[in-house]
């Protein structure tokens, strides 16, 4: 009997170490999974692709009775004109029947903040009602907050967490970046490396002002000078968590965190993968 309690010991012993060095997490049993999603341009589109194969999930396309047509000017332009009415676009019936699911990746483009217009035509048709509602989104520079936090006050009755998102100019680094994110939500099987936390902010130093200046260069929009930074790091990159203050329109200071990433490969380059604000 003294022999067993130490074997015991002993096998709890090495399940703690292990439990140190990875993070294992398992699929929620006999869940169906719906990858459902509205993509304008197909960026959106390859997300959900590719979440669809790494689940082996059913998977549908939101279509709209009067699609947008047009180049992005036009589409914006259609979008504004929508909203000044409060008006949203009609979604045609989805082939899947809802209640069958348990869990609905749900993804979309960001527009103006927030999920794109046609995701608002799709909520006046469905309630959602008992659902897991996953989001998942693509952006220019970041919406995955604002959008979820709206979707859960326009799906009260739903459970909306908050899932996945990517800068469209990023869509190459999806397939690690969505295996991490379904291990990690319980969705997938499988192991992956535990993220360290960022340390403490500390004042930026000129080498890390480089960096985010060189990592914020491709985009279009100001994103502020930064002040304070905190950085981890894993085993394929150095991750920094910058504090960025900017003065708007009307005067007021505004303080946005923006995280930047630098892939530890030859001649990488530093990439912003999103803002919030």
């Amino acid at each position: 009997m003294k022999a067993l309690f130490i074997s015991l010991l002993a096998a709890l012993g090495l399940t703690a170490c292990s439990s140190q060095k990875k993070a294992e997490i398992t699929q929620e049993p006999a869940k169906k999974v719906l990858v459902l999603y509205y993509s304008q341009t197909g960026t959106t589109e390859s997300v959900a692709k590719e979440i669809q194969q790494q689940l082996g999930a059913d998977i549908e396309a939101i279509e709209l009775e009067n699609p947008y047509e047009g180049d992005f000017n036009q589409t914006i332009a259609r979008c504004q004109e929508e909203m000044a009415k409060g008006e949203t676009p009609a979604v045609k019936p989805l082939k899947a029947n809802i209640a069958d699911y348990d869990i609905i990746m749900l993804g979309y483009p960001v527009w103006f903040g927030t999920y794109a217009l046609p995701i608002a035509g799709l909520v006046k048709a469905q309630a959602f009602e008992g659902k897991k509602v996953v989001t998942f989104c693509t952006f220019g520079s970041g919406g995955l907050q604002s959008s979820t936090a709206n979707l859960k006050t326009a799906l009260p009755k739903a459970e909306v967490i908050e899932g996945y998102g990517v800068r469209t100019i990023r869509v190459n680094a999806i397939k690690d970046e969505i295996n991490r994110f379904l291990i990690e939500g319980g969705y997938k099987e499988g192991e992956i490396e535990a993220l360290p936390a960022f340390m403490e902010h500390k004042p930026v130093t000129e080498a890390e002002t480089e960096i985010f200046n060189q990592a914020c260069a491709d985009y279009q929009y100001p994103l502020g000078t930064p002040v304070d930074v905190a950085a981890r790091e894993t085993a394929t990159s150095t991750d920094y968590e910058f504090s960025a203050k900017s003065t708007a329109a009307d005067g007021t200071e505004t303080t946005a965190t923006i995280y930047v990433t630098v892939a530890k490969t030859p001649d990488a380059k530093p990439e912003f993968t999103q803002v919030i604000r």
